[in-house]
């Protein structure tokens, strides 16, 4: 299988030098084993993705020295795959449809019957179970409209055994586990799909993966705990699990991670300024472009 990796940002906003040293390094093991470097548009967010974004995105990593094939995969394009993937998960009974809030969840989470603070997973607070037992298939198999639906995650840890995946930094690899009773635990029963989008990052990022034969996926350390949700999803769907690499953040001067609303470390405003594509591979670490 030929060495894969990707690159996927969200058109919401500029990329910033913690977009750029993730590109560059996905690119740069790419190139070095030979291998191929993929672009993917996630913009299944569209109250927020726009256009004039996705046109910076395709400029500025262009003007870095990336390349990759064409045309690129948009999530966007993409949603009758993932409602496909939903149908079997929902008939094994390994979905609950959730009329829940964010606002309900943390209600729940925080009620004094709980006790102490709510537990916070890779997606927020982890989801109370309001839901998971209620009946709402009313007699019907059909996936229902109009609500999120969840991972049954006890369930999904259940049947998805053995729950390991390779994680590679630098010189060296490690197999990790995801152990099952902290997936229930500390990640909870997350939303696969959104009434609002008709799926989630989680269910599109291994579905795409796997689409795109990706064998590598590299990408920040702030994403290492959504692995677990990954792993799981790719042994119920059958999937390949890829190798990892989650890669160290880019920090601002005060020690925090950047975000897209840090406009002063955008792409576009070092290039305005004169920089140079090996001015910001030195800025985030990385050895010169060839």
């Amino acid at each position: 299988m030929t060495f894969t990796t990707r690159f996927a940002p969200s058109p919401t906003g500029p990329l910033h030098l913690g977009h750029a040293y993730s590109a560059l390094l996905a690119f740069d093991l790419a190139r070095a084993q030979g291998g191929r470097f993929l672009l993917r548009i996630e913009d299944i967010d569209k109250g927020r993705a726009r256009t004039e974004w996705e046109a910076q995105i395709f400029d500025d990593l262009r003007w870095l020295g990336l390349d990759w094939p064409e045309p690129v995969m948009r999530q966007s394009e993409r949603l009758d795959q993932y409602r496909a993937a939903l149908e079997p998960l929902w008939q094994q009974g390994l979905l609950f449809a959730c009329s829940c809030s964010r606002r309900d969840v943390r209600a729940a989470a925080s009620a004094p019957q709980e006790g102490g603070d709510p537990v916070t997973g890779p997606d927020g607070i982890v989801y109370p179970g309001t839901c998971r037992d209620r009946d709402v298939r009313t007699g019907s198999s059909a996936l229902p409209a109009g609500c999120a639906l969840r991972l049954n995650m006890a369930r999904a840890v259940a049947r998805a055994a053995p729950l390991t995946f390779v994680e590679e930094g630098g010189e060296t690899s490690r197999t990790d586990t995801v152990d099952p009773e902290s997936a229930v635990r500390g990640i909870g029963d997350v939303v696969l799909a959104r009434p609002d989008m008709g799926t989630s990052y989680h269910l599109s990022v291994v579905l795409d993966d796997a689409a795109q034969g990706v064998t590598h996926v590299v990408r920040g350390a702030d994403l290492f705990e959504a692995t677990g949700i990954h792993v799981i999803l790719q042994r119920l769907l059958g999937l390949q699990t890829p190798i990892y690499h989650h890669h160290r953040l880019i920090r601002d001067d005060t020690g925090k991670r950047l975000a897209k609303r840090d406009d002063a470390r955008a792409l576009a405003k070092y290039r305005a300024e004169g920089a140079s594509p090996n001015d910001i591979r030195r800025m985030v670490g990385l050895p010169p472009g060839q």
